[in-house]
């Protein structure tokens, strides 16, 4: 029996190892020296006849024995948190990941007459900033995420779509003389980039053939809410999703000059482990969210696809 706690020991040391592709990160993170990490890893390689590790100076990398073990226990272990997390007091509630601007602008409204509709399930909510929308449930404490992507996830991960991603150019009613500018007017606008990589403009003017505009000036923020904000103020005009921009349209806090909206095939996707032990909760909350999606019935707005 004892050997066995050993070898499980040392498997952990090994999932965990893998994960960072470092020793001393692995060490940190469960509590030992790295010497024992390396221990562990040496037993792990002498039982199993192979290298588990290229070790290229201080870089560590995953041999194709090494690659094959890790995503097996990688699964395996979270299996067994799954199995002990029955049995902790939060196994009621559901941890959420979300990204910063959804959060603001629409999910906390949201998860708020959740609250109040069902109170069997607590939602634990971290509003992050994330460049690249992703969550690895076998290496981070949430049991869902919401994540803007193509809706391609891996096979273990459950997934719905709760809305489009829809671009839009919008700013503060009396930014623009004319009401219904030509496209020419942005050559003359400050523009609001919601992201360092400018992508959604470029993406919306693609779609009207007007790439022809630059887009090199004007500020440039982290956050879509950031741009949003930006454009209230009146300080230039700024593209931004039209579901999360929707309680601002419709209060008259921002306008839309030009009433293109573009498909960028990309989606809000509720997120989870098909096998969690909380899919029942998942469920609960996903047909909540779905519902308190507002309509795109938006006056005199076009919908192009790309």
């Amino acid at each position: 029996m004892s050997e066995r706690i050993h070898a499980l020991h040392a498997l952990r040391a090994f999932e965990v190892a893998s994960r960072y592709g470092s020793f001393t990160r692995a060490a940190q993170e469960l509590a030992l020296t790295q010497g024992a990490v390396s221990h562990h890893i040496k037993t792990l390689e002498a039982l199993f006849g192979c290298d588990l590790f290229e070790r290229r100076g201080p870089k560590l990398r995953l041999t194709e024995h090494g690659r094959l073990l890790a995503q097996e226990l990688k699964v395996g272990f979270k299996i067994i948190e799954n199995a002990c997390a029955l049995l902790r007091q939060d196994r009621y509630g559901i941890r959420l990941k979300a990204p910063s601007t959804l959060t603001v602008r629409w999910l906390l409204r949201a998860l708020d007459g959740f609250k109040k509709a069902d109170n069997s399930c607590s939602v634990q909510l971290s509003s992050v900033w994330m460049d690249i929308d992703a969550v690895d449930f076998y290496s981070e404490p949430y049991d869902c995420a919401i994540l803007l992507g193509n809706g391609r996830f891996p096979a273990e991960v459950e997934s719905l779509k709760l809305f489009d991603e829809w671009l839009i150019p919008v700013c503060h009613p009396t930014y623009l003389a004319d009401p219904a500018p030509p496209l020419s007017v942005l050559e003359d606008c400050e523009f609001l980039h919601p992201s360092p990589d400018r992508r959604d403009w470029r993406r919306w003017l693609a779609r009207l053939d007007a790439l022809d505009i630059s887009i090199d000036q004007g500020q440039v923020f982290d956050t879509l809410d950031q741009g949003i904000s930006a454009a209230q103020q009146g300080l230039g005009i700024s593209v931004v999703d039209l579901v999360l921009a929707s309680a601002d349209l419709a209060a008259g806090n921002l306008v839309t000059p030009f009433p293109q909206a573009v498909a960028t095939g990309d989606g809000y996707y509720m997120t989870w482990l098909k096998a969690s032990p909380k899919a029942h909760h998942m469920h609960k909350l996903r047909d909540y969210l779905v519902a308190q999606v507002p309509a795109l019935a938006h006056k005199d707005i076009s919908y192009l696809y790309g």
